[in-house]
């Protein structure tokens, strides 16, 4: 199975925060799943952390390297066709970075590691 983590759940994963909840952990985990980190959660981490809403132990590009990539979380890009879908998406979802996940999800069949329920209206198969 490809996962496709949400921000937060990537957050509290390389932090070994208790809130992921022990099944979502037990998926990441799994050797077996292909799991992958979008560059618009990359780029959400950079707004939020130059605005101050987001406070790290490290910089960025450490967590970025220790959290994903020392864990086989690959670096999924944001491509045409993702960017394009976002527009075709009903209006269920305020959030531009979890709509651009949910298209990703969605396109190159993957499931989505989060505890936000608003990713089960587009229709993705989301893990929490």
């Amino acid at each position: 199975m490809k996962l496709l983590l949400d921000t937060q759940a990537f957050l509290w994963f390389a932090g070994g925060d208790r809130r992921l909840t022990p099944r979502a952990r037990r998926r990441i985990e799994d050797v077996r799943h292909d799991k992958f980190l979008s560059i618009a959660s990359v780029w959400e981490m950079a707004i939020k952390t130059g605005l101050g809403k987001l406070v790290l132990d490290l910089p960025l590009a450490e967590l970025i390297e220790s959290g994903a990539i020392e864990n086989g979380i690959g670096l999924l890009p944001i491509d045409r066709r993702h960017a394009l879908g976002v527009a075709s998406l009903p209006p269920h979802h305020g959030d531009p970075f979890d709509r651009l996940l949910a298209v990703q999800a969605r396109d190159e069949d993957m499931a989505v590691v989060g505890g936000d329920a608003a990713f089960d209206a587009y229709g993705v198969r989301r893990i929490w």
